[in-house]
């Protein structure tokens, strides 16, 4: 079965930074990671808003690229892959199991997309859909030893199960994500959507969450609480209590452009009333 095409590569290539397609090398695909987590926001406006998250790929190209939006992780590596195959990478779509903020020891369900590159006989994984920890550059699979990113160092330890990506935090090594190399198809995926964008239980239909990078910084949402994380220095936080205010924020520090429509700012009002007065 072949994979569906971009209809869109070249405006694609374009919000990247790239006039023509690059060569399938390693040091392309760090230049699209790095570049992607920076211009394409995660979000999850959708599943606060009640709106269908559709993963076929007409539909986020039609989200992504060309309606001033973001998207999750379904929605962010699809793309991405697609991409990858455009230009001729070498690469498999796979899952994970986030454990970021659960106990040491957690196994939870299978809802991360990312993918499995292979360059010269060597393995890295990518992924541009990991909200406010997405590793800004591909990541050597075969090896334990900390890798350095333009943001946090990261390390991939080898478990009996698969792999567990970790990354150091304020000194700390925190636990990511689970994953494993079992190529995934389209059903997978399908599943996995379903639960995250429906499910009363998942995160994604209780909290806002929006992230984006850039040189040296991290930019995080979480409900109303907005926060610029940079390398090395202090966060600066703030709350935001108003849905205009929110609406605004999201497009000057995400260009991200929801609709100011009644449903949507009831959606978002819902989500923001803890901290308004």
């Amino acid at each position: 079965m072949s994979e569906p095409r971009l209809k869109n590569l070249k405006l694609y290539l374009q919000r990247l930074g790239f006039d023509a397609p690059p060569a399938p090398t390693l040091e392309s695909l760090r230049l699209l990671q790095l570049r992607h987590t920076g211009v394409f926001a995660f979000e999850n406006l959708a599943t606060i808003t009640g709106a269908p998250v559709l993963i076929d790929l007409p539909s986020i190209e039609e989200k992504v690229l060309l309606g001033g939006r973001g998207g999750y992780c379904y929605e962010l590596n699809n793309l991405f892959f697609a991409l990858l195959l455009e230009l001729g990478f070498d690469a498999r779509a796979i899952s994970g199991r986030v454990v970021m903020n659960q106990p040491e020891g957690s196994w939870t369900a299978r809802t991360h997309r990312l993918s499995l590159v292979t360059i010269d006989d060597v393995r890295y994984i990518t992924d541009v859909g990991f909200g406010g920890m997405v590793p800004t550059a591909p990541l050597l699979l075969d090896t334990e030893a900390e890798q350095a990113t333009p943001h946090e160092p990261y390390r991939i330890e080898k478990q009996p199960d698969g792999y567990m990506l970790r990354a150091k935090v304020a000194g700390e090594w925190r636990s990511m994500y689970l994953f494993d190399l079992q190529r995934q198809e389209d059903i997978d995926y399908t599943i996995g959507n379903w639960y995250v964008s429906t499910h009363p239980e998942s995160p994604f239909s209780q909290r806002l969450m929006v992230a984006r990078t850039g040189e040296g910084w991290r930019k995080t949402l979480n409900n109303g609480s907005f926060a610029i994380h940079r390398m090395g220095a202090s966060s600066e936080r703030r709350e935001v209590a108003e849905v205009g205010e929110l609406i605004e924020l999201l497009a000057r520090e995400f260009a991200l452009h929801l609709p100011d429509l009644p449903h949507n700012r009831q959606s978002l009002a819902r989500i923001i009333a803890p901290v308004s007065v």
